[in-house]
Order: C-alpha cells, then structure tokens, then sequence
C-alpha cells in the first residue's frame, strides 16, 4: 500500500490522481450547516472511460456535469431515488473523476445532527454511510458544484493538520457497483467504529423477455 499523499496542499492533492486524492481525504472535515464531520471512509471513481462503474464513464450528461471539473467541487446525486451522496471532484479538468465521501465522524455541531438523523441514533452511525452523512451535514442537490475549498461557502473541505500514518489507511472493493467492483478504491481508518459495513453487490436478475 502506497503512503499517503500529503495534506500540505490540499487544491494539488484533489488535482492529482483519484486514488491519491481519495487516502489524503481521509481525516480532511467537511464543514456544512451547523455540523462538520471527519472523513473516515471514501471511494473513488476513475475518469472518462477509464473506470466502468463511474458516472461519467459514458460521457458528460446534464446529471453529472460537474465531475468533468474542476477539481474541488462537490458532485451530488441522487441514489436509488432516495438518497443524496456527496462526492469531491478531482483530477484534471475534464478527467471526470470523484470520491465519494462514504462515512465520517461527527466532529462538531453533534446535537443538531442527531436531530436531522433521530433522537435514537448513536453518535457512531450519525454520518456511518454517504446518505447518513449528507442528511448529517444537512446537504441535498442544492450544493451540487459548490467550491469545497472556499471557506466563506455552504459546505467547505478542510485538510488535517497531519497525515494519517499509512498503516491506519485499509482499502479494499468498491460497495454496490456491477462493475469494476473489483477495483480496490474504498479507502478507509482501519478500525475506526464510524466506517460502514462491507456489502458486496448483488448482480440483478434478468429479466424474461415477453
């Protein structure tokens, strides 16, 4: 496993490679409505063509837009029409590639997260999954393409002061993709209570023609 990228720079780290850019997430805190929330798991997706189970791998569409850059900015979907997921954009200007904030620890604003999430949620699965995460932080579609970087907008990414040691970084398949679930870019802090639960996809049963 390659170390991870450091943090010094965080606009020429999410510049670089998605796979780079997605360790040095890790520990980076997503600061958005009353709430900020450290990153404790990511995934990414590669760019245009490269990777099959990324949004952008047929091309750029209305929907996915803001993937093709530039880096910095949050790309947001809706999820199997219920949920919305965040993801930081990265690479090289029309790249399109991604990392989906897949999980995080509240870290600040804890009671008004709990009150967008439930009264009974335990404070480890407050934002323990990327719809749990965003509902955490109070984000939907309306930030689609807001500049993480700039500390004055809605939602702001900003880098920890020091890098996660490499062997606290674990990663391994992707979660829910039909393909390219092999790829192993879910990054995440090896033992850390706030990472969700492992869930290979299941491959959809055919349908019979007539």
């Amino acid at each position: 496993m390659r170390s991870p990228v450091p943090v010094g720079d965080l606009a020429a780290v999410l510049a670089g490679p998605v796979d780079d850019a997605a360790r040095a997430l890790l520990g980076c805190v997503v600061t958005a409505g009353g709430v900020a929330v450290r990153l404790t798991e990511v995934e990414a997706y590669g760019g245009l063509g490269a990777d099959p189970a990324s949004h952008a791998h047929r091309g750029r569409t209305p929907r996915n837009a803001v993937m093709f850059g530039p880096p910095g900015h949050l790309y947001v979907y809706f999820s199997y029409g219920m949920h919305w997921c965040g993801n930081v954009v990265t690479g090289p200007p029309g790249q399109a590639a991604a990392v989906l904030m897949r999980a995080g620890e509240v870290v600040s604003g804890r009671e008004l997260a709990r009150e967008r999430r439930g009264a009974a949620v335990r404070d480890r699965e407050l934002a323990r999954g990327p719809a749990r995460l965003m509902v955490a932080l109070g984000l939907d579609r309306a930030v689609d393409g807001a500049a993480l970087l700039d500390s004055a907008g809605l939602v702001s990414l900003s880098a920890p002061v020091v890098a996660l040691e490499p062997a606290a970084v674990a990663s391994g398949p992707r979660v829910g993709v039909g393909q390219g679930q092999e790829t192993p870019w879910r990054f995440w802090i090896d033992g850390d209570p706030t990472v969700s639960a492992y869930r290979k996809a299941m491959p959809r049963p055919r349908r019979r023609p007539g």
